[in-house]
């Protein structure tokens, strides 16, 4: 009966599992949000700035993302693309902010991005963890 009990567990925690996953199908929208956020917040920008800044960043990752797909297999190009997209931007971003600081946007991109990286690595690890323990147990 125990062992009954702890299968029916198992499969509505799966459930549960499963259905959480398909909420989180607009990981890039919500990524994206954060990411604007967690630069904002890195720059110190007034609400001014911020307003003024959010559409442009939120226009230069769609078109950050376009370039990825479209160029994925040819690295060269891609990295040339992803320079000229910066470079442009950046532009851009100088007419919001004074340039010291649209210079560091990419910095702090990148900081964002290991520490997505570095979350998502441990949550994998997490699971492995979690499963060897499930083996061992049954």
């Amino acid at each position: 009966m125990k062992k009954y009990l702890l299968i029916l567990s198992l499969l509505i925690l799966t459930g549960i599992t499963a259905f959480t996953q398909d909420d989180n199908d607009d990981r890039g929208g919500k990524l994206q949000e954060k990411m604007r956020e967690y630069i904002q917040k890195r720059l110190n920008l007034t609400k001014n700035e911020a307003e003024r800044f959010s559409p442009v960043f939120l226009r230069y990752i769609m078109e950050l993302r376009k370039t990825h797909r479209e160029n994925i297999g040819d690295r060269p190009v891609l990295q040339l693309k992803i320079a000229e997209l910066r470079v442009r931007y950046r532009n851009e971003f100088k007419q919001i902010i004074d340039e010291q600081r649209a210079n560091k946007i990419y910095d702090y991109q990148r900081e964002f991005e290991i520490k997505i990286q570095t979350e998502l690595q441990n949550r994998q690890r997490g699971e492995r963890f979690n499963r060897r323990i499930q083996a061992i147990t049954f």
